[in-house]
Order: C-alpha cells, then sequence, then structure tokens
C-alpha cells in the first residue's frame, strides 16, 4: 500500500499552525461576497441593528448574516437550518464568517425582519453593473414565470372544488352506512368489528365534511373567489395546460449580457397588464431615457403598449391571434386595407367599408366599419356567414400598427427575447430545486426572490469580469458612493442649520404675534 498518496495522521500536531485564510485561495468567489458586503452601507440600505444596544445579549452585525445568506444562495443553500451546519463544517463560510456560526432561528428571522433591506442590496447590485456601463444598448427583455409555493393543490379550495369534495365525502358516507346495515345481519363477532370500522371511519368523514364546510363559510364572508391554507397570498395559476399553486415572478433581462435589470413577484397569474409598469421599473435600473422593451405575445395589451410609447419606451410584442377566421378558411383582420385618408377599409374584393358608429368597450373606444354590398358579393362566403363584415378599429390602432412595422423589419427580435430571458428562469429554478420557494407570504418570497436574482447576477458579472476586475469595479463603486455620501451630508447639515435659523425666527415671530394679541385683548377689556 505504499504507492498511495498518504493523508496525515489525524493526532499529529503542528509547530506552526496553518491559517485558516490559507484554505481560500485567492480566485475563490467568496473574496468578491467578502468584500462586497464590505463596502455596503447598511444603514442606508435600511438593515436594523447596524448600531448595537447599549444593554442586552450582543447581536450578530448584519455584515455576518447577509454574507451568510449571499454565499448560501450562490452554493445552493436556502434553507436556515442547513446555513446553520454549513457555517459549522464549511471552510469558506468559516472564512467569509470569521468561525461565527449563528444558530438557524437568528438566519431565518433576519431574512424576515430585514426583506426591503435586503431587496434594496439587490438593487445596489444592479446599479454597480450600470455604473460599468453594461447596459448601453438600453434593450431588455421582459417575461414572467410561474414558481410554486410552499401550497399544495390540495390545500387551495374554490367554491366549484368545494362542492365537488362534499359531494364526494357524502357518497361515502352513503357507502359506508349501507356496508355498516349489511354488516349488522352478519355473524355477531365479525359484525362488531366492521362496525367498529366504519364507524370510525364515517366519523372522519364527517369530521372532513365539517371542516369543508368552516371554509365554505369563509369564503362567502371574505367574497374570495378561492382559499388557501398553507400560504394565503399564493394563487391557483394556469402553466401549460394545468394549474400550479404558486407566484407569478416578472423579470426584465439585459438582452447584450443577460444580467437581470429588475425582477417583481406578484399573485396576479397574467402577464397581460405587467408590461408598462415592468418596463417603466427597467428603464429606472438602467438609467437611461429611453429604452427598448421586448415581451412575447402573451403580454399583448393595447393599453400597455400605449402607455410605453407614451412614458418613451419602444415595445415589441406579437400581436395574439385571438380570431379563428384564417382556421375556418376565411379572411382575417389583416386582409382589410385601411385607408387613414378617406378613413375606410379596403376589402380583398375591393369594396368599402366606411365609418359608421363609435362604442366604448372596457374602457376601448373603438370605431366600427362595414360595408352595404357584401349580400351581393361573390367572395361572401369565404368572408363572413354574417349578413355584414364589420372591422373594429381602436382610436390608438396607429401605435400597434407602428409597433409590427418595427417587428416586419426585425424578425430576429423573438429569438433574441428567447435567448435573453428564458435562460435566467431555467439556470435559478434549476439552482432552486423541485420545491422551488421555502418561504410564506408575498413579502418574505420577494425577498427570497431578490437573493436569487443577486445570486445569479453575481455569478453572471462574475463570469464576464473576472476576479479581479469584479473587486476592483465594486472598490471603485464604493469610494464613488462615500464621495456622494459625504457631499450629501454635508448638504443635509447646512439645510438643516439653515432650517434651524429660519425655524428660530418663525417662532420669535409667533411669539411677539402672542404679547401683542394679548395686548390688544386688555384693551379691549380694561
Amino acid at each position: 500500500m505504499k504507492r498511495f498518496i498518504e493523508g496525515q495522521d489525524r493526532g499529529q500536531g503542528s509547530l506552526l499552525p496553518e491559517h485558516l485564510d490559507d484554505y481560500v485561495d485567492e480566485e475563490n468567489p467568496v473574496r468578491v461576497v467578502d468584500i462586497f458586503v464590505d463596502e455596503l452601507d447598511l444603514a442606508r440600505l435600511g438593515f436594523g441593528r447596524v448600531q448595537p444596544a447599549k444593554t442586552g445579549r450582543p447581536a450578530y452585525h448584519p455584515t455576518v448574516l447577509i454574507k451568510l445568506y449571499i454565499y448560501g444562495y450562490l452554493n445552493r443553500i436556502q434553507s436556515s437550518r442547513r446555513l446553520e451546519r454549513e457555517a459549522q463544517r464549511n471552510v469558506e463560510l468559516m472564512w467569509l464568517t470569521r468561525r461565527l456560526s449563528p444558530d438557524y432561528k437568528t438566519i431565518a428571522n433576519f431574512r424576515k425582519d430585514n426583506g426591503k433591506a435586503i431587496r434594496n442590496v439587490c438593487r445596489q447590485f444592479v446599479v454597480v453593473c450600470q455604473q460599468l456601463d453594461l447596459f448601453s444598448d438600453a434593450v431588455v427583455a421582459i417575461d414572467g414565470s410561474k414558481f410554486k409555493a410552499v401550497n399544495s393543490s390540495d390545500r387551495n379550495f374554490t367554491d366549484a372544488k368545494l362542492k365537488r369534495r362534499m359531494q364526494e365525502i357524502e357518497a361515502n358516507i352513503g357507502r359506508y352506512l349501507a356496508e355498516l346495515d349489511t354488516a349488522d345481519r352478519q355473524e355477531p363477532g365479525a359484525a362488531q368489528s366492521k362496525s367498529v370500522r366504519l364507524n370510525d371511519k364515517i366519523a372522519a368523514l364527517k369530521s372532513q365534511l365539517g371542516a369543508l364546510k368552516q371554509i365554505e363559510a369563509r369564503l362567502e364572508e371574505t367574497g374570495e373567489t378561492q382559499i388557501f391554507l398553507s400560504d394565503p397570498d399564493s394563487r391557483s395559476m394556469m402553466t401549460r395546460g394545468s394549474g400550479m399553486v404558486g407566484y407569478n415572478v416578472q423579470t426584465a433581462v439585459d438582452a447584450k449580457h443577460h444580467l437581470i435589470v429588475e425582477h417583481e413577484v406578484t399573485n396576479n397569474g397574467s402577464d397581460r397588464d405587467q408590461l408598462s409598469g415592468m418596463a417603466g421599473k427597467a428603464r429606472t435600473a438602467i438609467g437611461t431615457p429611453t429604452m427598448t422593451a421586448i415581451a412575447d405575445r402573451g403580454y399583448f395589451k393595447g393599453e400597455e403598449i400605449l402607455a410605453c410609447r407614451e412614458a418613451g419606451i419602444t415595445a415589441l410584442v406579437p400581436n395574439t391571434k385571438t380570431s379563428n377566421a384564417k382556421a375556418d378558411g376565411l379572411f382575417n383582420k389583416a386582409d382589410f386595407i385601411y385607408d387613414r385618408d378617406k378613413n375606410e377599409y379596403r376589402c380583398p374584393a375591393g369594396q368599402s367599408l366606411i365609418y359608421r358608429f363609435t362604442t366604448i368597450e372596457n374602457g376601448m373606444t373603438n370605431r366600427r366599419y362595414w360595408s352595404s354590398n357584401c349580400k351581393g358579393c361573390a367572395l361572401k362566403d369565404r368572408c363572413t356567414p354574417s349578413q355584414n363584415r364589420r372591422v373594429t378599429r381602436w382610436e390608438h390602432q396607429d401605435v400597434l400598427d407602428e409597433m409590427q412595422a418595427r417587428l416586419d423589419e426585425n424578425p430576429d427580435v423573438m429569438r433574441i427575447r428567447r435567448s435573453s430571458a428564458e435562460h435566467p428562469y431555467g439556470t435559478i429554478k434549476a439552482r432552486m430545486g423541485a420545491t422551488h420557494f421555502l418561504t410564506k407570504g408575498l413579502e418574505r418570497v420577494k425577498t427570497e426572490m431578490s437573493l436569487h436574482v443577486l445570486a445569479y447576477n453575481f455569478r453572471r458579472l462574475l463570469a464576464l469580469l473576472g476576479m479581479a476586475d469584479m473587486i476592483k469595479a465594486i472598490r471603485a463603486y464604493a469610494r464613488i458612493l462615500r464621495r456622494y455620501a459625504t457631499v450629501w451630508d454635508a448638504m443635509l447639515l447646512a439645510l438643516s442649520k439653515r432650517s434651524t435659523a429660519i425655524f428660530a425666527s418663525l417662532r420669535g415671530a409667533t411669539a411677539r404675534f402672542s404679547i401683542g394679541l394679548g395686548y390688544f385683548a386688555g384693551a379691549l377689556n380694561p
């Protein structure tokens, strides 16, 4: 056995013990985590207990716990209990936390109590990327994905599901009662044991029926359409033909470097109302007056596209195919050409569909067009089974037409969207595992998602810049922040001194007015 590499004797002492720093090489990403957190102004970001309390047991500094969480999410260790164990045995974490090992309750409470501050850390990292001019193209891909919540479908109830389950339970109770009658006619020994077993089942079913009736009463009181027993903020959402209880996570991803510029967690399962809000937040994060936002057809909504246009954002969203005319062998709306000068449509048969009236539907002002010559048209069988073919035009249809023209000129836009927006979701879900979110409640889920986004962006920037350049960038940004913070504090101090003088003069004027008012009252009442 002399030809194998042999380890050291566990009982062998060492005259010059190795430093803990020797076990963490210079290219280890944990060093970037250490520098990034040390350069943060945790008090300005909103973390509590940055200054120690004068009494009581000493607490862990927020720096230690935020380092612990960032390292955990970078290495697929999201659970507070697993983080507690890793802090006791992981050499990298020992180096990062200086051999501190908080218990799991302390770790979990830190995430719960500092949710807004943790989300601010995620935004701070995006600002670092913005200062590095990584978003110069100002093109983002917006997409949404459903993430599982800590609530199984069995603990999600709707009115229809409640009625169906109560009917099933009542049917089972009836079946067991019939079996109980049959057991009574059997021999006494076998009948008694079977009766006891059936009575236990009937009692359990009646208990379930009572619990379902209580849930039904809660639904009627609240007026909600769904009720969730584990995570009240989660919602049942459709995903590729099947239902899932979870949250809808929206992201805006930079099309050039695939960094997540902005993200949001919502319990609204539809993407249709998310475009303008996400695009506006992404533009603020990038820091540019104009921006191009690319999204799939699930985001197509006229009002949202118009809102982007009014905000100076160029939206590129394919139109939804809601009409079955083409599938039925009929002409669709694209076959009717609009004449702006005459304000009318030209049909495939060459007839004019003239303006008839204006109507308001779902808050949208629409104009209706049709021709009076449809009845005798030779192409009527390929156009409409109705008496007239009617075309509806939204008052801001020009905005949608211009967007469609841009899409026709750039056929690769949707390929760019897929390669930009869908990759981060796949990466994050793979790192989260099958359970996805571990926390309950919308606010806590937002905090957990921010940690996942921060970890993704951290690794992405590390791959783009490398260890040395990333450390230089973080330190340079920290120096800029400290310089601005010093200037800002000086301005606030000057303003506070000036406002103090103003308030003092106002107090003096008020006092003089009160004295004068007293003299005036004394003159009236001698």
